[in-house]
């Protein structure tokens, strides 16, 4: 699976007899997968199966979830309180003698607060779990056109990282071929630097002076900082290359581009060299920058 993005939005809608639902999904980045779920009332025994489907989906990324559930035609049904009715009879029964013999009428006993109520029909256990595997189903087309979208910024995202990771192997190679760090260069430079020590004070060991001046450009060298970008750049590419969740992993080989180059800005006796570095941390900056898209 190709790197992806982790923002996105889809929706998808459905119906079953007469049940019509709509489910909206919204990604935004995040360090971790949370995820967020408005679902309608007694809808709440999808939530494990809503968690279970996304945690297999995504990986990363900040989820919102809302399902809407509406009717498409009432059926309405009365449902009489048998208790109500009962205990209003037996008070009717107790209190014949003193009350006039009007019966009660059935409008009478409808307008009685608690004795019978209109609500919206049920289905059977069996109709539900039909219904609410549907509703699950649509999820699904959902979460495929969710990952469709990220899958796409997602490509985008590791086009705009190919060409970055390039620019960052250009500029190891450009300070790695600087003709300052050429023993010829670092030779006739210790020379000079010797020597105007050596002029300005003729009483100091030439030789110890030399001695510290190799030891200086040993610890000043970059080969083995050069070498470890190089290693960080073929890393990032296998990593691109490879696919799937990779974010966290491309963040911290920028943090060790990073840490490179700011070593070889501190050593650099060169203004070319300089010069690269400084590039090479803008460039770090925006791969990091665009990494933090990623899932």
């Amino acid at each position: 699976m190709k790197p992806q993005s982790m923002t996105g939005f889809a929706r998808s809608d459905g119906y079953w007899q007469r049940y019509r639902w709509t489910w909206e999904l919204r990604a935004v980045n995040g360090k971790g997968l949370d995820v967020r779920l408005r679902l309608p009332q007694g809808s709440d025994h999808l939530e494990t199966d809503v968690r279970k489907r996304l945690a297999e989906r995504l990986a990363r990324g900040n989820v919102q979830v809302a399902l809407s559930i509406t009717l498409a035609e009432s059926r309405l049904e009365l449902v009489v309180n048998e208790a109500a009715l009962q205990a209003v009879l037996d008070l009717k029964a107790r209190l014949g003698d003193v009350l006039d013999d009007k019966p009660l009428s059935l409008e009478g006993l409808l307008g009685l607060r608690g004795i019978a109520d209109f609500r919206e029909g049920e289905e059977d256990s069996a109709a539900l779990e039909t219904r609410d595997g549907m509703i699950l189903g649509d999820l699904d087309v959902a979460l495929d056109r969710l990952c469709a979208m990220r899958g796409e910024e997602g490509e985008k995202i590791v086009a705009v990282l190919g060409r970055q990771i390039d620019r960052i192997a250009e500029l190891t190679g450009t300070i790695e071929a600087d003709p300052s760090r050429t023993p010829a260069a670092i030779a006739e430079r210790l020379s000079e630097q010797v020597g105007r020590l050596v002029d300005a004070a003729p009483s100091l060991d030439s030789d110890r002076l030399y001695a510290e001046a190799v030891l200086l450009a040993t610890k000043a060298d970059l080969q083995e900082e050069i070498d470890r970008l190089n290693a960080h750049v073929a890393a990032a590419r296998a990593l691109l290359e490879k696919g799937g969740p990779c974010g966290r992993r491309l963040d911290f080989l920028a943090q060790e581009f990073n840490r490179e180059t700011n070593t070889i800005c501190s050593k650099s006796n060169a203004v070319a060299v300089t010069a690269a570095g400084l590039e090479l941390k803008t460039v770090i900056d925006q791969f990091r920058e665009q990494i933090q898209n990623l899932e």
